[in-house]
């Protein structure tokens, strides 16, 4: 395969302005994955040892440094994803206690996630992610936090995976539900009716890109606001370096920028002299940092 994808390269680089080539490739470990990003192979490939990282920072600065080291000894760049059409929204997953394994889909019966948990842990994962050195991928809705449709009637369901398995596995269609853009529209301004091809929870309403855009605090709001400051600070093409932390806290600096997320169940001090630019939720009255929080802040 790695010959057809060179010859595809040579293709690509015919063209002005330039085409990129993106692998979505799931294999492991990351040495595997940095071979589809050689310089005459692809441009890039999605990152999935990342995504499928539980929320712990052990794990998560392994599979950092690891992602770093493999594509940086091939000269490619990295990058970092959280969700896409194949698992569930990040949202939900991150809902569940911290470890659990990746579910094929979620549906009626099944344990369901804490929906706050899970949106509080999404936004600090998305500035954590967003904080990184690379290029990061982000999948439809996931500006508006939407949480998977954990509750899609069986009989909704299209994905082949669904069939195949028995009904074993619920499949991907919770990830695949059409996102709402205006709250009271016919299907949150989908399409002319009510329906949709893949049906939308009533749930759905809070999370309308109507009811969003331009409210403090919100996520679509945090989304743009932290895509501003990543253009701005040049984060993407800058490098980390990792800083000395106590308990759980992972923090590194990347450019001008100190990104910390507070993992613990107690509230983690900042340092003296940091000046908050972005936090993906309000910090404590004295300034620390509340646990599933990250906060990008100058020094």
């Amino acid at each position: 395969m790695h010959e057809i994808y060179r010859q595809w390269r040579t293709v690509l680089d015919g063209y002005s302005p330039a085409r990129i080539m993106v692998a979505e490739a799931w294999v492991q470990p990351e040495e595997r994955l940095a071979r589809y990003v050689r310089p005459d192979e692809m441009h890039q490939a999605f990152n999935f040892p990342y995504l499928e990282a539980p929320w712990k920072p052990g794990e998560l600065r392994a599979v950092i440094d690891s992602s770093l080291a493999a594509t940086g000894s091939v000269g490619a760049t990295t990058t970092w994803v959280l969700s896409n059409h194949d698992v569930v929204r990040h949202a939900s997953r991150l809902g569940f206690p911290a470890g659990t394994g990746r579910k094929p889909g979620i549906g009626i019966g099944d344990p369901q996630p804490d929906t706050g948990l899970g949106l509080r842990r999404a936004r600090a994962a998305t500035l954590l992610m967003l904080g990184l050195p690379g290029s990061a991928y982000l999948y439809q809705g996931e500006e508006l936090g939407l949480p998977e449709h954990t509750t899609l009637a069986d009989e909704f369901r299209q994905d082949p995976a669904w069939e195949r398995s028995g009904h074993a596995e619920r499949g991907r269609d919770g990830c695949r539900v059409p996102i709402p853009w205006e709250a009271d529209a016919p299907s949150y301004g989908f399409g002319p009716g009510d329906d949709s091809w893949l049906p939308q929870p009533a749930s759905w309403a809070e999370y309308a890109l109507d009811r969003q855009a331009g409210v403090a605090g919100s996520t679509y709001e945090l989304y743009r606001s932290a895509l501003r400051l990543r253009r701005s600070e040049g984060i993407g093409n800058g490098s980390l370096t990792w800083a000395a932390t106590e308990g759980d806290v992972l923090a590194f600096r990347n450019n001008a920028i100190l990104v910390l997320t507070n993992f613990g169940a107690r509230p983690a001090e900042l340092p003296a002299n940091a000046r908050v630019l972005l936090s993906s939720e309000p910090l404590d009255a004295d300034g620390r940092v509340p646990t599933d929080v990250t906060v990008w802040a100058t020094i």
